[in-house]
C-alpha cells in the first residue's frame, strides 16, 4: 500500500498503540485486546485497517492468529517524510 494508507493509519491513536505493543513482539488477538483493554471487535477493526496499510501482517497456527509489525513499510514512510522535509542527501 502507500503512503496516504499508512498515514491513515498512524493517524488513530489506538492504532498507534497497537503496533507499540506489537513492537514487543509477536502476539495472539486475544491477548492484544487483553492487553490494550480494548473489545474484540474494535481490535478487528484497526487490526484490518493497519493490514490494509501493510503495517501488519498475520500468521496462522491451530486456532489462534498472531500478529507482527511489517517494518519495511515503516521505514517506507520515514524516507517519504525525510524526502517531503528536505535537507542534505
Amino acid at each position: 500500500m502507500g503512503i496516504p494508507e499508512v498515514l491513515a493509519a498512524l493517524a488513530d491513536e489506538n492504532r498507534r498503540n497497537i503496533l507499540l505493543k506489537l513492537r514487543e513482539g509477536k502476539i495472539s488477538s486475544g491477548d492484544l485486546a487483553l492487553a490494550l483493554n480494548i473489545t474484540p471487535q474494535a481490535l478487528s477493526y484497526h487490526l484490518a485497517k493497519l493490514k490494509k496499510a501493510d503495517l501488519i501482517y498475520e500468521t496462522r497456527f491451530k486456532n489462534y492468529i498472531y500478529y507482527e509489525l511489517n517494518l519495511s513499510v515503516l521505514d517506507e514512510a520515514i524516507l517519504w517524510i525525510s524526502d517531503l522535509r528536505g535537507g542534505p542527501k
